[in-house]
C-alpha cells in the first residue's frame, strides 16, 4: 500500500475524547501553516453522516479512520501511516509501524488503550 498519496484526507476523530484533540492539535501543529491537506472531521452524534460514508459509528469510535484522496477509507494503522506521511517529521514513524513485527504489537496495544479508555467514560 502506498501511503504517500497526494491530495486531501479527511481525518475522522473523536472531538468527546480529549486525549483524540490534543492530537489532532499536535498533528496540525507539525503542518505547514499553510497546509491544507488534512480536513479534521468530529465524529461525535454524526451516525448518520458517517453510515452514508460507509463508516460504522461504533468502528469509528474504536479505531481511527481517514478517507484517502480516492475516497478509500483507511482504518486502524494503515490510517496512522496516511495520517503521518503528511507530516514530514512523522514520516519514519509511519514507516515504523508498517513493519511486520512491530505492526501486530502495535495494533493489539492500540486496541486495549482505546476500549480502556472508552469503558472509563462508560461510552462502550
Amino acid at each position: 500500500m502506498r501511503m504517500s498519496d497526494r491530495g486531501q484526507i479527511t481525518v475522522f476523530y473523536d472531538g468527546s475524547c480529549s486525549g483524540c484533540v490534543r492530537d489532532r492539535h499536535y498533528y496540525e501543529s507539525l503542518q505547514a501553516e499553510d497546509d491544507q491537506s488534512v480536513i479534521w472531521f468530529d465524529i461525535t452524534h454524526q451516525e448518520t453522516q458517517l453510515r452514508a460514508w460507509g463508516i460504522d459509528p461504533r468502528k469509528a469510535l474504536l479505531e481511527l479512520h481517514v478517507r484517502d484522496a480516492n475516497g478509500i477509507i483507511r482504518t486502524e494503522l494503515d490510517a496512522y501511516r496516511l495520517l503521518m506521511s503528511r507530516v514530514p517529521r512523522l514520516k519514519w514513524l509511519g514507516w515504523l509501524l508498517g513493519l511486520p513485527l512491530i505492526r501486530p504489537v502495535c495494533s493489539q496495544l492500540y486496541h486495549v488503550w482505546v476500549e480502556r479508555r472508552l469503558r472509563r467514560e462508560g461510552r462502550l
